[in-house]
Formats: structure tokens, C-alpha cells, sequence
């Protein structure tokens, strides 16, 4: 027998989330042209770590080294393996945001192997996939990426993939329905995988 598809947490309300997060869920939705940011809504419930969270992804994305367009790839890919339609979705609209354009968007679901992609892009995506599959990444890998990133720029991808790795199991272990754009009818829970 299949699990229930429902969510499992109910609508968040000012009560549970405290006037502070309530704030910044709203903020998160109104600026990312969606009705409600399921992911903040769900991890506001834990006020603290909620605030924690934030401050550590707000390190990675926006605010790591790697360019907007290139980390919005690299998380693409994440989304891509894990089968995570809620990081796909939300992350293709911030990709075009930052400039991605359709076609990579199209060939990021297919890898690093996939004709177009530059050297460093190829690089990436590879070491991406390794982390993801391997939970490791090989000598060959690491090595074609420092090509093209400094130590501590690998080590933030390390952390990037491990945090998007570890918001796709939350994701589908709360069953969280993607974002739906403003006016939008709400989309089918589709549960990550892997």
C-alpha cells in the first residue's frame, strides 16, 4: 500500500510561526512571485533553527563565491537526481532570474555529459553528480574541478549539495507541494526520491 500523498503539516498560521517568521515567510513569498513558500512555512515551526537556517543558506545562496546562474545549476542538479520537483521547480525560477537560459536549463536535467556545457560547467556538474551518487567524490573529479575552483570554493560546494541534498529529504519526508506562482492553481504533491 502506498503512503498517503497529503502533506503532513497543516497550513502555517501566524500562531505557529511567531509574528517574526510569519514576516519572513511572507517576504520569501511576495518576493519570489509564489503564494507561500512551503519549505520556510514547514521549517518556521522551529522558530530558532529556522532563523539558523536561514543565515547558513543565505551564505551559500545568495551570498556564496560561485555566481548566481552557476549555483542555481548546480542545485538544479541536485534537484534533478534527488527527483525533487518542489527544489526544481522553486530553483528554475530563481535560475531564470539570474540569467539561465532555457536550454541549459533543459540540459541540466541530463548532466554533466551532455553537449553545451563549458569546461568549468562540465567540472562542476561532475563533481555535483559524484557527491549526490557516491556521497564522495573521486580523486578525477576533485581534481577536474580545482581546475577551475579554489579550496575554499570547493568546499563550498561540498556544502551547497549536502545542504539542497538534505532539503530534498525534508522535502519529501513533509510532503511539501511545490510553490505555486500568484493566481496559480495548487500543483499535486510529488515526493522526492533517492
Amino acid at each position: 500500500m502506498l503512503d498517503d500523498p497529503r502533506p503532513r503539516l497543516g497550513p502555517a498560521r501566524l500562531a505557529s510561526l511567531g509574528p517574526v517568521n510569519w514576516l519572513v515567510c511572507r517576504a520569501a513569498a511576495w518576493s519570489t512571485g509564489v503564494e507561500r513558500v512551503h519549505l520556510f512555512d514547514a521549517l518556521a515551526r522551529r522558530p530558532s533553527l529556522f532563523r539558523a537556517w536561514l543565515l547558513f543558506a543565505a551564505h551559500l545562496m545568495p551570498g556564496g563565491s560561485l555566481g548566481r546562474a552557476e549555483t542555481e545549476l548546480l542545485i538544479l542538479r541536485v534537484g534533478h537526481l534527488r527527483q525533487c520537483a518542489y527544489e526544481i521547480a522553486h530553483h528554475e525560477r530563481l535560475a531564470r532570474r539570474a540569467g539561465v537560459d532555457a536550454a541549459a536549463l533543459a540540459r541540466v536535467e541530463h548532466g554533466a555529459a551532455a553537449p553545451g556545457w563549458s569546461d568549468r560547467e562540465a567540472a562542476l556538474l561532475a563533481l555535483v553528480e559524484e557527491l549526490v551518487t557516491t556521497r564522495g567524490a573521486s580523486d578525477e573529479a576533485w581534481a577536474r574541478a580545482a581546475g577551475h575552483l579554489s579550496e575554499g570554493e570547493l568546499v563550498e560546494v561540498c556544502l551547497l549539495v549536502g545542504h539542497y541534498e538534505m532539503l530534498a529529504t525534508t522535502i519529501a519526508a513533509l510532503r511539501l507541494s511545490p510553490d505555486t506562482r500568484r493566481g496559480e492553481p495548487a500543483r499535486e504533491v510529488v515526493r522526492a526520491r533517492g
